[in-house]
């Protein structure tokens, strides 16, 4: 498909945009459905909503955006990715396939990752990206390893994410599996980062925030980190890591330190309000509470698990006794509803009860629990990030879909579970600029995107 600044709409921020005719859901505590709803923006916020009547008369000279009864939805959140991940599909791999979670890393993603070269972090990201607008999620939180491109490496994605016009926050992954000038590298890379997004911030630039990332206790020395607690000390920060992903996560943390992997990251200072935790598969009652107390965030990924065969996390407890569980895809597509939807099956199939995780806790993690992590790296963006509200920032998307049953508040959840796909996202706008109109990409020119990739991940395969 050629890109264009397509059907007449100019590609730079619009300062106002009346959006009508649409079936509004807020999002909000408690929810609301707005049947005929409208929203009007102002810059990178909504400034109002409500009827399509009442905002057509009090907006009358304002530029239109038809929503032609689709959904009015916020803008998906993927709270854990890994970008780099899209040049692995399709990748074979010599000898016999991978019977274990500790040989998927060693035979795939770590000769993967020290194979990347500076355009293939470019270029997987931005294969991301379109992913990403096309399925109407919004905001990404990354997790990146280059371990043969560590230094700038997250400026390449920093690029990536500000020619898509995405919100992204980044990391790069510290371990000790290639040595200690290899570590350092990637301490210094999260640190640079990390200052970079605060300046943009400072700014009023809220596409691009940074945390200090982690690869998982197994591959991280006692020594590696204590300096990196030290720095993320300094910098005011917290980490983005795995946790327990896998038996051998919690085999390798008993053999160092007699402890299993949630008990050593509390005693090196890991955990806290600041800390994102993703996976935690293989974490005990006692260790959840200890993720409970200290405020860390956790974040599930469940096509992940199912394909990785690492088992099934205990997310039924830890929503029960308040952690916000939140929403990720650890390098799948960002097709978001499809996450929600295999959560939802997971957990039933996992407990052999029906009941377990019903839809209306799957979609607040989606959107209330996953705003609530994004918030802990763009502050700025406020309470209502997440949320059709007024003074909540403009990210948006629009979505086909014709109920086949009544659609009401009540109800919506299992409508969004058996009836809404990424695919049926028409339109996705961040901060008030149309990235995808008429499922038309405006900023991003996916063919040649795609070609550049097919090209580079080509060259990679080879050297791998």
């Amino acid at each position: 498909m050629v890109f264009r600044q397509a059907l007449g709409l100019p590609e730079q921020r619009r300062n106002t945009m009346l959006i009508t005719h649409g079936t509004l859901i807020t999002m909000d505590t408690p929810n609301e459905i707005i049947p005929d709803g409208a929203l009007y923006i102002e810059g990178e916020q909504i400034a109002d909503l409500g009827s399509s009547a009442e905002l057509e008369a009090r907006y009358p000279a304002a530029e239109r955006l038809e929503a032609a009864g689709r959904l009015i939805l916020p803008g998906l959140i993927c709270a854990h990715t890994h970008f780099y991940g899209a040049f692995a599909r399709g990748m074979a791999l010599p000898g016999e396939p991978a019977a274990n979670f500790p040989e998927i890393l060693e035979k795939l993603w770590w000769r993967l990752d020290r194979a990347l070269w500076p355009d293939d972090v470019h270029a997987s990201a931005l294969v991301c990206l379109v992913d990403a607008i096309r399925h109407g999620t919004t905001t990404l939180i990354d997790h990146h390893a280059s371990q043969g491109s560590i230094g700038g490496s997250l400026d390449r994605i920093a690029g990536a994410v500000e020619q898509a016009g995405v919100r992204a926050c980044l990391c790069y992954e510290v371990t000790d599996r290639d040595g200690e000038a290899a570590a350092r590298a990637g301490m210094m890379e999260n640190a640079r980062l990390i200052r970079l997004a605060r300046e943009r911030q400072s700014r009023g630039d809220y596409h691009l925030a940074a945390t200090f990332g982690l690869h998982a206790s197994l591959t991280l020395s006692d020594e590696t980190l204590t300096r990196c607690v030290e720095l993320a000390g300094q910098l005011d920060t917290g980490f983005h890591l795995h946790v327990a992903e896998d038996k051998a996560d919690v085999r390798d943390s008993l053999r160092k330190s007699g402890l299993r992997v949630v008990e050593r990251l509390k005693k090196a200072g890991v955990l806290g309000p600041k800390t994102l935790a993703a996976h935690c598969v293989h974490v005990d009652r006692i260790e959840t509470e200890m993720l409970l107390d200290s405020g860390t965030m956790v974040v599930h990924n469940p096509r992940s698990n199912m394909n990785n065969a690492v088992g099934t996390a205990d997310l039924p407890w830890m929503l029960q006794i308040g952690l916000p569980v939140g929403l990720g895809n650890d390098g799948f597509s960002n097709n978001m509803f499809t996450e929600m939807a295999v959560a939802y099956l997971l957990h039933k199939q996992a407990s052999g009860d029906p009941r377990t995780l019903p839809a209306d806790l799957v979609v607040r993690m989606q959107w209330a629990h996953n705003a609530r992590i994004a918030r802990t790296f763009f502050p700025a963006l406020g309470e209502r990030f997440g949320q059709l509200a007024v003074g909540a920032p403009a990210d948006i998307i629009l979505v086909d879909y014709d109920p086949p049953t009544p659609l009401t508040a009540g109800n919506l959840p299992w409508h969004l579970l058996f009836g809404v796909d990424g695919t049926g996202v028409d339109t996705t706008i961040v901060a008030g600029r149309i990235l995808m109109r008429g499922r038309e990409l405006l900023t991003l020119d996916e063919e040649a995107i795609m070609a550049r990739a097919r090209e580079l991940a080509g060259r990679l395969w080879q050297r791998i």
